[in-house]
């Protein structure tokens, strides 16, 4: 399993637009092959960033994903709405601790 977290910085005016395409495509995303968790998170300060978080299968169920309609399709409609260079990471869990 790998976890994919990817913060995408917006412009002021573009937030709202991303809500959209994001509640439009979530469902969608989840749908995908080897897609096991999805979700978007935002950040207290500057209110702009937001962060998806996502878990797959495999570096290779991502890939696929990455190559899909979906993603193009998404993409293009959110990559016009940065204020900075999306930054992405692709982590591995090692241990965790519960309580």
């Amino acid at each position: 399993m790998i976890t994919r977290i990817v913060k995408l910085t917006f412009r002021e005016d573009a937030v709202d637009d991303f809500e959209v395409i994001w509640k439009e495509s979530k469902d969608k995303i989840i749908q995908s092959e080897g897609c096991h968790y999805v979700e978007m998170l935002e950040a207290k300060v500057p209110s702009n960033i937001r962060f998806t978080y996502s878990i797959w299968e495999s570096e290779e169920h991502l890939n696929k994903y990455r190559h899909s309609e979906l993603f193009k399709k998404t993409w293009s409609k959110t990559k016009v709405l940065f204020d900075g260079k999306p930054e992405a990471w692709t982590t591995y869990k090692h241990s965790f601790v519960e309580k």
